[in-house]
This record gives structure tokens, C-alpha cells and sequence, in this order.
């Protein structure tokens, strides 16, 4: 086969949604991580304390949570376009809010604002498993991966210019003041998304609707796991644990490493860039693995790689940090490769926005508790407190990933 033949033999299913999805994806993810490079650093600038960082974290989860079982039920009744496009012009404009808030509760009222528009996550999750053929489904998420976090590369250094320019208050203002404009446009590119969805209700949705739909969105959100097989529960279940585990350090990485480990600022941009640039480096791989070995073993190795990052991060000087983020990120390439495959092998297309959203709606709530865990943790029990406890969950991850998720016979269209 000659090298044309077989690049459009690799990468010839990229094309329509799929490669709007990408550059909208390419434009946010450049963009996107610059104000939260030191994001809780500027909630600590507005007058916040970390236990204040857990609550925004706690509202933020929890509004991310309470719109997935109706952004789930409305991908699948009235199609997953329309919901995308609209939502993306929201979440670009709430980042004025964080870009101008005066003290940190207007913080909380931009995140409320902000993960309410992500009402329209089980959309985009269904809309990009529809347009990815079942056999290229490893590759074709690793894909994905691999070009967002290419664009997202360069955010910390960015927010380490920016730092050592303007400071941490100013410099992450000018952070969020970057993403609104470019979130804009990506959202401008996604208007020319097509609807994957055949069946998809074409009249006009009103408030009043919405508001009625809310009930029956719950339940049959929750219905559709008598649907599904039993290793997908079980999938599920990991991912809430390991999600709650992951919540318990994700705000708290930066401040623990500039106050007890001694790394300055603009050194954490560079820790970041390079969790980045390992991430970017094994997600092509990680992806032909799955589409290669199957499904379940690539997870089960992503978690037994993950597992001492956080107890190499507690007690890490700078080369133990800089190892502990090089495992995090094939951890990271191996889990989302494997876990977006084995979910949309094992759910059918007409139930993937019911169960996204029912399966996001308990990941954010479970994040919501971490998040709040995690800062009351820090604050009034010990600073490690909040990593010791997410390394023993991660073991709990090990084991039931071992034993109860099965590769699956037959894959999903």
C-alpha cells in the first residue's frame, strides 16, 4: 500500500462533523487552559481560602450535573446540533463574567452560568460517536486527543507570559478574556454541524416544555442501564470513583506545589506543558492499542500506571514531579482511548445521549463532592489528606476494573 493509500486508509474517516468537531475543538483547547493554569491562585488574589476553592468547585459540578439527564434526553428526542451550536455561543460569553468578577462569588456565579450551557456535553459525546466508524473507534477518539492537546500545548506557557507580564490577577483576567474570543468563533464553526440523529423532532422546543420534559428525562435516563450490559455498570462505576478521586487533588496540584514543594509559578506552566506534551506523544499509540488488544486491557493498565502518581506527587521533588506527570499522561491516553470505545461499543446509538447524560450527571456529582472533600480536607485535616485518600481509591479503581469489565462480544454501530 503506498503512503497516499494509507493515509486515507488511516485518517480517511475524518471528515464532515468530525472535522468541524476538530478545529472547534483545535481553537478551544489553545486557548482554553490559560486561566486555569493558576486558577486557584486567582480565586486565592480575589479574597478566596481553599475550602472557598471547593465550594466553586462543588457549584460548578453540581450545575454541570443537573443539566445531563435532560441534555441527554434532548440529544436523543430533538437531535444534538441544535443544542451543541447554541450552548457553545453560552459558554463563550460566560467567560466575560470570570474575565471582570470583582471578588471570588462572582466567580461562583459565572461557573453556575458557565456549566449550565454545558447542557449540550451528552450531545456533543453522542454526535461524535455517531460519526466515527465502530472500527476505528480507538483511533478515531485517540485522534481527537491527540490534535486537542497539540492545541492545548501551548496554553500554560501562555499563562506563564502572562503571569510573569501582568501578574496572577491580571494575567489570568486576560486569560479568560482569550477564551471568550476564541470559544466565539469555534462556535461560529459549529453551525455547520449536520444532525446524525434520523429521527430527531424537528418542532420548536419551549421553556415551558423544557421545564415538563426535566421528570421524564431523569427516568429514563436511569431506565436505560436495564438496557445495557453489565460491564458498562461497571465501567460506570470506576469512572465515578475514579472521577471523586480525581476531584479531591485536581484544584488543590497547584497550591500544595507552590507552598510545600517550593516550585514557582512559572515552573508549574512548564509541569504543565509537559503533562501536555506526554499526553500528545501517546495518544496516537494509545488508541491503535485499543483498536488493537481490545478495550478492557488497555484500561486496566491505565489505571495501574495512574496509580502512584499521587503519592509521587506528596512527597515529589522536581524529577519525581516531572515522572509522576509523565504516568498521569499515558494514564490519561490510555482512558480516554479505551473508555470512549468500550462506550460506544457497548451502547446503541439511539440510547448514547440518555447515557451519557445519566453517566455525566453522576460524574459531576461525584466530582462536586470531591472538589468539596478535597478543600475541607486541606484546610482543616492536612494539606495530603486529600492526596493519601484519592491514591486508596485508586485501588478500589485496580480491582474492579480487573474483575468485572469484560471485553464485548459484539460492538455497537
Amino acid at each position: 500500500m503506498g503512503l497516499g493509500s494509507r493515509i486515507k486508509h488511516e485518517f480517511g474517516f475524518i471528515h464532515g462533523n468530525l472535522s468541524v468537531l476538530i478545529v472547534s475543538w483545535i481553537l478551544m483547547n489553545l486557548v482554553g487552559g490559560i486561566p486555569y493554569t493558576y486558577f486557584s491562585l486567582y480565586i486565592e488574589e480575589l479574597g478566596g481560602t481553599p475550602f472557598a476553592i471547593g465550594i466553586i468547585n462543588f457549584v460548578s459540578f453540581a450545575a454541570l450535573a443537573s443539566v445531563q439527564f435532560l441534555g441527554g434526553y434532548l440529544a436523543d428526542a430533538y437531535g444534538r446540533r441544535w443544542l451543541i451550536v447554541s450552548m457553545t455561543f453560552g459558554v463563550a460569553l460566560s467567560n466575560l463574567i470570570f474575565a471582570f468578577a470583582p471578588s471570588w462569588q462572582y466567580v461562583l456565579v459565572a461557573v453556575l452560568v458557565q456549566n449550565l450551557c454545558l447542557i449540550y456535553q451528552p450531545a456533543l459525546s453522542a454526535i461524535t460517536a455517531d460519526s466515527i466508524p465502530p472500527e476505528k473507534r480507538g483511533f478515531g477518539f485517540s485522534i481527537i486527543m491527540f490534535l486537542s492537546n497539540i492545541a492545548s500545548l501551548a496554553s500554560p506557557l501562555i499563562a506563564g507570559v502572562l503571569f510573569l507580564h501582568y501578574g496572577t490577577l491580571q494575567g489570568v483576567r486576560v486569560g479568560f478574556l482569550f477564551v471568550a474570543a476564541f470559544y466565539l468563533v469555534a462556535a461560529v464553526i459549529r453551525i455547520k454541524l449536520k444532525e446524525t440523529l434520523v429521527n430527531a423532532e424537528t418542532r420548536r422546543i419551549r421553556v415551558k416544555e423544557l421545564l415538563k420534559s426535566y421528570p421524564r428525562a431523569v427516568k429514563e435516563g436511569f431506565a436505560v442501564w436495564k438496557l445495557l450490559p453489565r460491564s458498562m455498570f461497571f465501567l460506570f462505576l470506576i469512572n465515578l470513583i475514579g472521577s471523586f478521586s480525581y476531584a479531591l487533588m485536581d484544584a488543590y496540584f497547584v497550591l500544595y506545589a507552590t507552598e510545600f514543594l517550593a516550585v514557582k509559578e512559572f515552573e508549574w506552566a512548564i509541569i504543565m506543558t509537559w503533562l501536555t506534551a506526554v499526553m500528545i506523544l501517546t495518544a496516537l499509540p494509545c488508541g491503535k492499542l485499543v483498536d488493537k488488544y481490545g478495550r478492557a486491557k488497555p484500561l486496566l493498565a491505565s489505571w495501574l500506571v495512574y496509580a502512584p502518581f499521587p503519592v509521587f506527587f506528596l512527597y515529589g521533588n522536581m524529577p519525581l514531579l516531572y515522572f509522576g506527570f509523565f504516568l498521569f499522561g499515558v494514564s490519561n491516553a490510555l482512558f480516554m482511548a479505551g473508555y470512549s470505545a468500550m462506550e460506544a461499543d457497548l451502547v446503541p446509538k439511539e440510547l448514547r445521549g440518555k447515557e451519557v447524560g445519566c453517566n455525566q450527571f453522576a460524574t459531576y456529582v461525584l466530582m462536586a463532592l470531591g472538589g468539596l472533600t478535597g478543600g475541607y480536607l486541606y484546610e482543616n485535616v492536612s494539606p495530603a489528606s486529600p492526596f493519601l485518600l484519592a491514591f486508596l481509591l485508586v485501588l478500589v479503581c485496580i480491582l474492579l476494573q480487573a474483575f468485572f469489565v469484560k471485553e464485548p462480544k459484539r460492538r455497537e454501530a
